[in-house]
Order: C-alpha cells, then structure tokens, then sequence
C-alpha cells in the first residue's frame, strides 16, 4: 500500500527560551518491507545542526530554536510504500545487540502488575514462542482499556497496567516491559498508522516489536488487537518511548510552552 503522510508540529512560548535544543525523529525507515518513496521536513524557528543516525539506526535531525523565537513549526510530509508482511519485521540489523532490549528501563521497570501478567505466560504445553507473545498480546488487550487523558508521556508501564487504561504508548510499554521479564528482547516502535474511520489525527502511534527465534523481530499492537500490516509505516526504534519520541530535547527558559500536533494518514487510491 502507499501512503501519504503529513505531520504537524506547533510549539507556542509565551516568553522566548534562553537555550533549546531538539532531536527530530521523524522520518520514516527504509527496509523490512516498507520503502520511503518521498520525504521532507521544513522547521520555521529553528536551524538545522546536524543529521546523523543514532544507535537504534533511527535518522535524527537536531535543530537548534531560534532566539527569541516563540513559535517553532516542524511540519514534516511524504509517502511511504508498505508491504502486508503480518508483523514479521525480521533479522535484526542494527548496531546494537539484542540484550540491550532485554533490560528494563524506567518506564519498563517490572512491579507488581507486570509480574503478575508475566506469571500468567508461561509456556502452555506445545506452545511455541510467537504463539506465547500473541497470547501475551491479547492479555493486555483484555486487561487494559484504551483511554485518552489518563495517562501522559511519563506514565510507566507499570502505572498504566495498574490502572487498567491508557493509550497506545501504555499498551506498548506492558508489552515490552512482560516480555523483557520472560527473557525476551522487545524494544519500543513509534510511527503511522492509517486508521478506518478517520484521515484526521492528533497523535502518532506506537507499538511493540519483540524477538521471535527463526522469525527476528514481529510487530504487535494490543491497543489495536492485531500486528501490524500495510497501514502501519516505522519510524523510530528504541528501548522505550524516550528513546523514539517524534521530537524530543531540553529548553533554557522560564515561559510556557504549549504543544499542537496535526497528523493527517491517507491511502493512494489504486496503489
């Protein structure tokens, strides 16, 4: 499938920041069955420092804000070819080894709900290894409920099962942060999804992606009941969310400042 994608992103200070420095990880990846056929990013109150790949192979851009700049836009666009591959992702590739996805984070740090969701996966007789994660997927789809404005991008894993509810961050926190307590890498995914019922977001999406023996990695989104196929486009990888935000940095200032993100996901008709 083809998408096209266009992401907008307004920071709004009422005062201007003395110093702020932000990593861009916006643009999509190529490979394991998707294809960026076409991308840019302008920035209006920033200046582009540099563009490297970070340690997760993910494509950073640092943009240094302006002085005395109170509006910062960062409106990125393009199309993304996608293949349908059930969520197999496949051999890992990047520079990092797999125990680094077995470690617990601070928002994957294991506590008592998330001991006891991993106590419920053991190994069923004959079960193999991706048919445990699927069940390890519906069990949080059943235990949680997907729920805007109850949690935030603080909110660990270990909050959000308690509670019972969040949004897909939180479903893709307990996925990593049980599976890493079976032993198994699992690692953080940001990125696209093109949605049913709607072309009009206000958010991205994320999910999880944990090793499989003989498969390499597989996608599952239990907000979503399903592992992903064409509708969803990769963007960034990493441990956990912090380490695969769209925009992520630090700021030198006493104002406010306030957020506002458009996305809008739509299909090619006929690709």
């Amino acid at each position: 499938m083809r998408l096209t994608i266009s992401h907008q992103t307004t920071y709004t200070y009422d005062s201007p920041d003395a110093y702020a420095l932000l990593q861009l990880r916006l643009k999509p990846r190529d490979g394991h069955g998707q294809r960026v056929v076409d991308w840019s990013t302008t920035v209006t109150g920033g200046t582009t420092q540099g563009r490297f790949d970070d340690e997760h192979g993910n494509h950073v851009e640092l943009i240094l804000v302006d002085p005395d700049t109170t509006e910062l836009s960062i409106a990125s666009s393009g199309v993304v070819e996608v293949e349908d591959r059930a969520g197999v992702v496949g051999e890992h590739k990047a520079f990092t080894p797999l125990w680094l996805y077995e470690a617990p984070t601070a928002m994957t740090a294991p506590g008592k709900a998330l001991r006891k969701l991993a106590a419920q996966m053991k190994p069923l007789p004959d079960e193999d290894q991706l048919a445990r994660m699927h069940r390890l997927s519906a069990a949080i789809t059943a235990q949680m409920r997907y729920e805007t404005g109850r949690t935030d991008a603080t909110t660990t894993a270990e909050e959000a099962l308690s509670a019972g509810h969040g949004v897909c961050q939180d479903f893709a926190h307990v996925m990593i942060a049980t599976a890493r307590l079976l032993g198994i890498p699992a690692r953080y995914i940001s990125g696209y999804l093109l949605m049913a019922d709607r072309e009009d977001q206000d958010a991205a999406h994320a999910w999880a992606e944990v090793w499989v023996e003989r498969l390499g990695w597989i996608g599952f989104d239990p907000a979503n009941e399903i592992c992903p196929d064409d509708r969803y486009v990769r963007v960034a990888v990493g441990c956990d969310y912090k380490d695969a935000a769209p925009v992520h940095g630090i700021r030198q200032g006493h104002g406010t400042e306030d957020l506002t993100v458009t996305l809008k996901v739509q299909s090619q008709t006929g690709q």
